[in-house]
């Protein structure tokens, strides 16, 4: 199980929500990816868990549902379909580049029914 972290830029959060299958929203079938350079999304299997962290918390994950890497432009591809599931920690987490393992654990999860708010 590799679960991995990464960080939606600030620019760009009211974009990705609406771009589909977000949590709590019913099921489009549409398959939907998230764009990185980072080797560790080569780690990542479908049943993975990816999280998604914006403007300083972490708002939920999706279960993986493929992960591709394109040579031609150096990128990986980590894939997610319907399922996701809103869910923050007490913690605040700046943003950063790339992906992260997640460092803390599913116990500490709780449910975050305003995460679409800055």
């Amino acid at each position: 199980m590799s679960d991995l972290v990464g960080t939606c830029p600030k620019n760009f959060w009211e974009e990705w929500i609406l771009e589909g299958d977000a949590a709590g929203d019913p099921e489009s079938g549409q398959e939907w990816g998230w764009f990185t350079r980072d080797r560790q999304a080569g780690l990542m299997d479908p049943g993975d868990r990816f999280y998604v962290v914006a403007h300083g918390k972490l708002r939920g994950w999706a279960p993986v549902t493929g992960v591709y890497y394109a040579a031609e432009y150096n990128q990986w591809q980590i894939c997610r379909k319907g399922g996701a599931v809103a869910c923050t920690i007490d913690q605040a987490i700046p943003g950063f580049r790339g992906l992260r393992r997640v460092w803390w654990k599913r116990e500490d999860e709780k449910p975050f029914p305003d995460w679409k708010k800055k």
